[in-house]
């Protein structure tokens, strides 16, 4: 396999895969028309498939593996790792969540100087 042409096809690919999915499970769309779709679908399969990122994002993929890969079997692998990205992408677009330093700000903590059992 040319591995410049599997680049060429896998990164746009990525992105296409994170963008689709991000305007499905995230987005209102134009006119509000994929939330009107999201409300739609309510909350069964297919709607709660609409509101998780990680698992419409293995939908979405799916179909662009077709485009990476020339093999079957680099298809399955192509699949995940699609979306594999996608997940990464949209981890690496998030807030990080604040974070305390351990042992500092619990009053619970039994091994402070002056507390005994």
């Amino acid at each position: 396999m040319d591995d410049a042409g599997f680049w060429v096809r896998f990164v746009p690919a990525v992105l296409a895969t994170w963008r689709i999915t991000h305007l499905l499970a995230y987005e209102d769309g134009p006119a509000g028309l994929i939330a009107r779709f999201r409300a739609r679908l309510g909350a069964g399969f297919l709607g709660e498939l609409m509101d998780c990122f990680q698992c419409l994002s293995l939908w979405i993929a799916a179909p662009l593996a077709f485009f990476v890969a020339r093999h079957p079997l680099d298809g399955v692998v192509a699949w995940l790792a699609l979306s594999g990205a996608a997940c990464l992408a949209e981890r690496a677009g998030e807030r990080p969540a604040p974070v305390a330093p351990l042992g500092h700000g619990r009053e619970d903590n039994p091994s402070e100087e002056g507390e005994t059992e």
